[in-house]
């Protein structure tokens, strides 16, 4: 499945012309002054396909004839593709991935920071700082997730977003933007709201319309340490549009972002939004790092892509990859001009098996065609191929699945979802509708095959039911919305190969100075990009 699809995406880049603003190659071989890394979590060629897809085909698509960001970036960069495996398995996870593109050597499973015997080693952002380059890390996810943490903090496994956030300040990095305030807050809030520093503080967090709950046990406060430090913080969107210097945290979630159907949404009716938007703060960070004149390095990620993978929903993942691109064209605009500069757009790992089929339902009826060819025949298609129209009922969707299913929770019975409470929740929100027959399956339950106690995600002694590639769906009741993904495939013309990664190999878009770009060759790995990202560093 992924290959159709990267080479569908490489014949439409052929095809598409190149655009007036996007930016232009040096000849020269200058330095690398900045570096900026882009990493979309769970984007393989099959979901940069769907973006291109949607951004080229679909009837109303928002870019209006205009290119990618990420399109603009190939047609004047180079294009390759890399393996993203750890060092003793063959399909990664995105602690492991992003270790191997920040540090330059493999790594093991759910690593953070280490090579895959354990040990530390320096990160890309680390090298940066020490070369007297300033440095930023942001996400739509949380600051302490498995990606940005990679960059900036060493621990035997990804969960310990704790000990994390800890190592995010000792590291240093001048910028980071991104949700998880929670893993900053002591445990008991109520204790430091008596210090008149935290007070103010609280009172802020609060302003912007965040709780003050906890996310760790001890009862260090790590807003206090970062503001010991000189750090600048801020809580919402204005509170960072307003900040002019660095350091500078940004929190704007006390777990993950708002996911980008709802930030979308939120935008296009004009209400005030709290949190900032990728780009948003792609822009202030450019802003603010690049007055320092040593240069900078910077990772940004758009991090739900990769669970929108995970769910299986497909209109939730074109909205996190339309909301990654918009983040891209923000850095096309900033280096247009620019000749110092390399950019990177690369992918943890693909998620989902995702991809569009044909199919034998709704198969098209008959037609004429003008050509010569079918003046004594019919055109008659033996399967649905998939109308071009599906990707503006695809992008129409209301809310992601997490959102559809609270829906249902809420107008359930008694916390419980009903089938008629799921029926309306997807029929009300999506441009394709389930029935209560499809609602009695994606709700049936089956004993748990793979119970562990004290497991995550898997000691619960039932599970939704799965007919088929069982294992492959591990997360807990979150399986209800892979179920709802596999009663929408017919309509959607969308196939589904698993609830986790997969090991396909993942774009890896360079552009900058010419002596950058020409160092990327041949089929990589994900280690050796990141041996690269570092060469360029003093």
């Amino acid at each position: 499945m992924p290959y159709p699809s990267f080479l569908a995406l490489l014949i439409s880049l052929l095809l598409v012309g190149c655009d007036a603003h996007q930016p232009t190659t040096s000849d020269d071989s200058r330095p690398v002054k900045n570096i900026i890394l882009m990493i979309g979590d769970g984007m393989g060629p099959q979901q940069l396909g769907l973006l291109q897809s949607y951004a080229n085909r679909a009837p109303n698509s928002r870019y209006q004839g205009r290119p990618t960001a990420m399109q603009q970036l190939m047609n004047q960069g180079k294009l390759l593709l890399s393996d993203t495996s750890p060092h003793n398995a063959l399909v990664v996870d995105s602690a492991c991935s992003a270790t191997q593109l920040a540090t330059g050597v493999t790594s093991g499973s759910e690593m953070i920071g280490l090579d895959y015997l354990g040990n530390p080693v320096e990160t890309l952002l680390q090298h940066a700082k020490r070369s007297g380059k300033v440095t930023g890390l942001i996400s739509d996810t949380r600051i302490t997730h498995a990606t940005p943490a990679s960059f900036a903090a060493h621990q035997p496994h990804r969960s310990l977003e704790a000990n994390i956030a800890v190592d995010l300040l000792a590291n240093q990095v001048d910028l980071m933007l991104s949700g998880g305030l929670g893993f900053f807050l002591p445990a008991n809030t109520t204790t430091d709201t008596e210090s008149s520093a935290f007070t103010a503080i609280a009172e802020r967090i609060q302003h912007a319309g965040q709780s003050l709950r906890s996310r760790r046990k001890d009862e260090r406060n790590l807003l206090l340490d970062a503001q010991q430090q000189g750090y600048q913080l801020a809580f919402d969107r204005q509170q960072l549009l307003a900040s002019q210097q660095l350091p500078l945290l940004g929190l704007f979630a006390n777990s993950g972002m708002e996911n980008a159907i709802r930030y979308h949404r939120l935008r296009e009716s004009g209400a005030e939004r709290q949190q900032p938007s990728l780009k948003e703060m792609t822009v202030k960070a450019l802003d603010l790092l690049s007055q320092h004149p040593d240069g900078f390095v910077l990772m940004i990620e758009g991090g739900q892509i990769d669970w929108a993978g995970h769910n299986n929903d497909v209109g939730s993942m074109l909205h996190e990859l339309l909301r990654f691109d918009e983040a891209i064209q923000a850095v096309v605009d900033w280096v247009q001009e620019r000749d110092d500069t390399l950019v990177v757009v690369t992918a943890d790992h693909e998620t989902g098996s995702f991809g569009f089929s044909y199919s034998a339902v709704d198969i098209p009826e008959p037609s004429t065609l003008p050509g010569s060819g079918f003046a004594e025949h019919t055109y008659a298609p033996n399967f649905n191929f998939g109308d071009l129209s599906l990707l503006d009922r695809i992008h129409a969707q209301k809310k992601d699945f997490y959102d559809v299913w609270a829906e249902a929770i809420a107008n359930g019975d008694d916390g419980r979802v009903t089938t008629d409470s799921l029926v309306n929740a997807v029929n009300n929100n999506l441009a394709f509708r389930i029935t209560h027959e499809q609602a009695e399956r994606i709700l049936a339950r089956h004993k748990n095959p793979f119970q562990r106690p004290g497991h995550r995600y898997l000691s619960s002694e039932t599970l939704p039911k799965v007919h088929d590639f069982t294992p492959f769906y591990v997360y807990g009741d979150d399986i209800h919305l892979n179920l709802l993904a596999r009663e929408l495939a017919a309509q959607q013309n969308t196939v589904w190969g698993t609830g986790t990664h997969t090991a396909t190999p993942v774009p890896v878009i360079v552009y900058g100075p010419s002596s950058a770009q020409e160092a990327f060759q041949g089929y990589l790995h994900h280690a050796q990009v990141g041996a690269l990202l570092k060469s360029f560093l003093p």
